[in-house]
């Protein structure tokens, strides 16, 4: 009985194509837009907490308060802070760094990247990629440089190598390393010096932008933590700086992701109802069309809830069928991006979600039936007489 109930469905929507296919469009477009978002969120999440991880979870960030990352404006930090965090002993490093854009000339052309001075540069570069080529500074290398890969091959008509020479501010360095790509366009096109050359090329006295720390084995991170605070604060008389960890970036990132994915989400819904209002409208028309088929079948002894059953799987399968061209669109969307922004210079990690593919086939099917109740519920309840008499 319920294969003849299908059949019956499959036969109307196929005998209407036209039609039917432009009402399942809008519940392609609905669902493609929700797999394609939240593939795409869900990636750019799987991205950050890859990078963190890379990062490691064993370092503890200081700053000052407003520092956003290399290159934003936030003064109050110093070598005196960094002696301060220094004299805790519970350190295996403590990395002071700053970054500006600065003028770097090579092959006569001009560019203006991202100049990154630090302390120990290895400690800080070793924990987010690799090197391709050369090595990375040692402290006592005043007028060397290890350029991203981004500024090696990408910034000058000219691809910088090994041993080349770069001004930059007016000074000559000879590159003495080149890193492998890390995925992000900033990253990238940064060019690390140590501090103090960066301190005299850029006229900096015992400014520091901030300090990057990683913590002996065994510590723990929350103790040591609020241990900083209370030293910065009892050395500088204030509290304008700020002590990290990853896990509270990360807490904050995800945050933040969570509120966009919603957003996201809630607009591709529209399209999902605009969907559902176009299965209802067509249901509708189609009872129209079938009230004399209603009338023989219920004068043959089809029951109401026959009737009713037999319209709602017609509108569940053309939820279904948009859902299954749905997925595959948003699949295909969600990974055209990911490709795109990867050579743009930001990875963005992809990969097929199995839980999401199910949920939109399934929703696609609820909304799909629930479209169709209505129309349905106003098919069971026409009169065999009526029905029959229907022109």
């Amino acid at each position: 009985m319920l294969s003849d109930y299908f059949l019956l469905a499959i036969n109307s929507i196929t005998h209407r194509k036209l039609r039917s296919w432009l009402t399942i469009i809008g519940i392609i477009i609905g669902i493609a837009s929700i797999v394609a978002l939240i593939s795409l969120s869900l990636g750019l999440k799987a991205t950050v907490e890859e990078q963190f991880r890379a990062f490691g979870s064993d370092r503890i960030l200081i700053s000052s308060r407003g520092f956003q990352g290399p290159g934003t404006i936030s003064e109050g930090l110093t070598d005196k802070d960094v002696e301060t965090i220094e004299k805790l002993g519970d350190f295996e490093t403590v990395s002071p760094g700053i970054a500006l854009l600065g003028e770097v000339r090579f092959n006569n052309q001009v560019k203006f990247p991202m100049i990154f001075g630090s302390k120990n540069s290895k400690e800080i570069l070793e924990s987010t990629t690799d090197l391709e080529n050369g090595r990375y500074m040692e402290n006592d290398d005043k007028f060397g440089a290890v350029v991203g890969s981004g500024v090696a091959k990408e910034l000058f008509d000219k691809e910088i190598r090994l041993k080349n020479k770069i001004e930059i501010n007016g000074k000559q360095f000879r590159v003495m390393g080149i890193l492998k790509p890390i995925g992000n366009q900033q990253d990238d096109n940064t060019i690390y010096i140590p501090i103090d050359t960066f301190r005299e090329i850029f006229g900096k006295t015992d400014e520091v932008g901030f300090i990057a720390t990683k913590v002996k084995a065994g510590a723990d991170i929350k103790l040591l933590q609020k241990k900083v605070e209370r030293a910065l604060e009892r050395a500088r008389g204030d509290e304008n700086f700020q002590v990290i960890t990853p896990e509270q970036i990360l807490e904050q990132i995800n945050q933040v992701l969570g509120v966009i994915q919603t957003v996201l989400v809630g607009i591709a819904t529209i399209s999902l109802i605009v969907g559902a209002v176009g299965i209802t409208n067509s249901m509708y028309t189609t009872v129209l069309e079938r009230t004399r088929d209603i009338g023989i079948m219920k004068a043959i002894g089809a029951k109401n809830s026959h009737i009713l059953l037999i319209f709602l799987i017609e509108s569940g399968l053309m939820g279904i069928v948009g859902g299954f061209f749905g997925v595959i669109l948003g699949t295909f969307i969600s990974f055209g991006v990911s490709e795109f922004s990867t050579r743009a210079g930001f990875k963005l990690l992809f990969e097929i979600n199995m839980p999401l593919i199910i949920f939109g086939l399934l929703f696609a099917f609820f909304v799909g039936m629930i479209s169709g109740v209505l129309p349905a519920y106003q098919a069971s309840k026409l009169k065999p007489v009526d029905a029959l008499r229907y022109e």
